[in-house]
């Protein structure tokens, strides 16, 4: 991996809130976003559909990541380089972060914009992409 402080970091960030998922949450979303630097949070959401980007916004818990987003600064990459850097960090994690176990038990997880396309990172009945 290109950036191993970034996914040091960004682990870190992802152990201290993923440490509950709550019984109805079947899904997570990394939602990115740009302002001036990059940011993310963590959605758990009570539904997933392969075929309906939408199913994230079906949320049920923040993680308490609004108030304790993950940012970060990288002027290296447009927006496409940032969803592939997370993806490949976040599909990593749920192959052997310290929560993997909890995420195996999901249906899925995914990593996107808000206001873009979902790139599928994780699905219980493939396993990691």
């Amino acid at each position: 991996m290109k950036n191993e402080k970034l996914k040091e970091k960004m682990w870190e960030w992802i152990d201290k809130h993923l440490e509950v998922i709550p019984k109805n949450v079947v899904a997570l979303c990394f939602n990115l976003y740009e302002s001036y630097d990059w940011g993310c949070e963590i959605v758990g959401s009570e539904r997933f559909d392969i075929e309906d980007d939408d199913w994230g916004c079906d949320e049920v818990t923040d993680f308490g990541t609004r108030d304790d987003e993950f940012v970060w600064e990288n002027e290296e990459v447009n927006w496409e380089g940032i969803q592939e850097e997370v993806s490949m960090i976040v599909c990593e994690y749920c192959s052997c972060g310290k929560y993997a176990y909890k995420i195996k038990r999901l249906e899925g997880v995914g990593v996107g914009f808000v206001d873009g396309d979902l790139k599928i990172v994780y699905r219980q009945d493939i396993g990691d992409l």
